[in-house]
């Protein structure tokens, strides 16, 4: 039996669906998806990056953007080292293709949500620096400067993730902030102790005994000394985040600040037991690995509470929420 032959008009509604789907001009359930997607494969790079730092694969491969002067991928002599570290390159070929579907998923809100596909250009142009620096990372023989702000540049693209995130679940509109100005500055100071506690934690990384390869060097500092200079704005960083939680409770309902600084909370709690754990036993890498990726999820959980200070006016007028 013969099938019947596709018209034109049919091919035309293909192609609208396709596009519809890659494209839309509304968030929808492939949007949101995708967000997810950018925001957990920027905090799983940290991960793979944390490995190959800590398996000494830093120089797995010699040379950038190739493993050797000849050859793109790793060879036999390279063994596992230089497989740990082409891994960790090849993710970042995925966080681009990631960007690129999340862009074009919001880029034809440019009119009515520019923030959406500004927020997923960022996070792109962010992965491209960050191969960039990983490159110079490498030609550097892993300089813990370099490396550090290689750290550093992931914090910010999973905060820059995260907002993507928030927004994309945001009602559109104007916003206004919808808690008290003493709540507001205490959840800013609260994030600036946070990024403090990062950068000191990047310090003491680059002063310890992980250094991504053996002939690596190191930034001279007292790593004894600064695990406890690490830990002095960390335990002021739990101390701010008892008060934010208490403070949300007494915050609109809309908001869902209990939520979010719940969720801050907790993930410190945990850091901070890790922390203790892996100082107290020498440094183990699952440990350290999983410190790091703590770190970055810190980030992620700060930059949902401080997303979630504001709401659209129109729902704080009708909900009845107030800013005073």
């Amino acid at each position: 039996m013969s099938q019947a032959p596709v018209s034109d008009a049919d091919r035309a509604t293909s192609r609208t669906s396709l596009r519809d789907a890659l494209l839309p001009d509304h968030v929808t359930r492939y949007t949101r998806v995708l967000a997810w997607l950018l925001l957990i494969s920027n905090i799983v790079i940290v991960g793979t990056g944390g490995l190959v730092r800590l398996t000494g694969s830093g120089m797995g491969c010699e040379t950038w953007p190739y493993c050797t002067s000849e050859s793109l991928v790793p060879t036999e002599e390279l063994g596992m080292h230089g497989l740990i570290e082409f891994g960790n390159r090849t993710l970042t070929g995925v966080l681009v293709v990631i960007a690129l579907l999340a862009f074009l998923s919001v880029v034809r809100l440019w009119k009515t949500r520019p923030e959406l596909p500004s927020l997923t250009l960022a996070v792109g142009i962010g992965i491209i620096l960050q191969a960039v620096i990983g490159g110079v990372t490498v030609l550097l023989h892993l300089h813990p400067a370099v490396v550090g702000l290689h750290y550093l540049v992931s914090a910010a693209l999973v905060a820059i993730a995260t907002a993507y995130v928030v927004r994309v679940y945001a009602t559109p509109g104007p916003q206004r902030t919808a808690v008290p100005k003493r709540y507001a500055v205490l959840v800013h100071v609260t994030s600036v102790v946070l990024l403090v506690t990062v950068l000191i934690g990047i310090l003491l990384t680059g002063s310890g005994p992980h250094a991504g390869d053996d002939a690596a060097a190191r930034n001279g500092l007292d790593p004894i000394l600064w695990q406890h200079v690490h830990s002095w704005p960390a335990y002021v960083l739990f101390a701010l985040t008892l008060i934010v939680f208490a403070g949300s409770f007494r915050m609109p309902e809309i908001l869902r600040l209990p939520l979010w600084t719940g969720l801050l909370l907790a993930v410190e709690v945990v850091q901070i037991i890790v922390g203790i754990w892996q100082a107290r036993t020498g440094l183990p890498i699952a440990l350290v690995n999983i410190h790091m990726v703590l770190a970055v999820s810190l980030v992620a959980a700060m930059t949902a509470v401080l997303m979630h200070l504001k709401a659209p006016r129109a729902v704080l007028t009708f909900d009845g929420g107030s800013t005073t």
